[in-house]
């Protein structure tokens, strides 16, 4: 199984990834690790990433998540995955990767983003992100509300996870 975190920045996906990933004895890959470093000065200078910028990310991140699934093993991505395409593009049609949205309000996320040093996202760029976003539906996603603890938010999400494997 491929579980794919999702949501904007400051949404927590990293933190929850590790450890969704450590609960299900599995690896984790955040999409972070597959950003040229000229996207990463983009950001970092307070300028969002378009689609053209984003196409090649998006690309080795598939490659990854295709090879993780051809060899069998289960895996934890993080990814914005902003937008219905990117998704499409992101799970290949398989039907072993699951998707969860960390769901939270702006106010909450921006909060975050301040509080968070050391990273190259510039928190200027939340509204561009939460513009792009295209919500999934209760039928593409896990949604998770992030104002819960991580620890509470990863019972949630394995919760829904045995749900989910049990009506396959």
């Amino acid at each position: 199984m491929i579980v794919i975190i999702m949501g904007v920045a400051g949404s927590g996906k990293t933190t929850i990834g590790e450890k969704l990933a450590a609960r299900l004895g599995c690896g984790f890959s955040d999409a972070d690790e597959f950003h040229s470093e000229a996207n990463k000065r983009k950001m970092a200078s307070g300028i969002a990433l378009d689609d053209e910028d984003r196409r090649p990310w998006l690309q080795a991140m598939r490659d990854a998540i295709e090879t993780r699934h051809e060899q069998g093993h289960d895996w934890v991505f993080a990814c914005s995955a902003l937008k219905r395409s990117y998704r499409q593009l992101l799970s290949g049609g398989h039907e072993g990767v699951v998707w969860v949205y960390l769901d939270g309000s702006q106010a909450l996320l921006l909060e975050r983003l301040r509080r968070r040093s050391g990273h190259f996202f510039d928190p200027s760029l939340l509204c561009s992100q939460l513009q792009a976003l295209e919500k999934p539906s209760e039928e593409e996603a896990i949604r998770v509300d992030i104002t819960h603890s991580p620890e509470q938010i990863v019972e949630t999400i394995l919760a829904r996870l045995s749900h989910t494997e049990a009506s396959d």
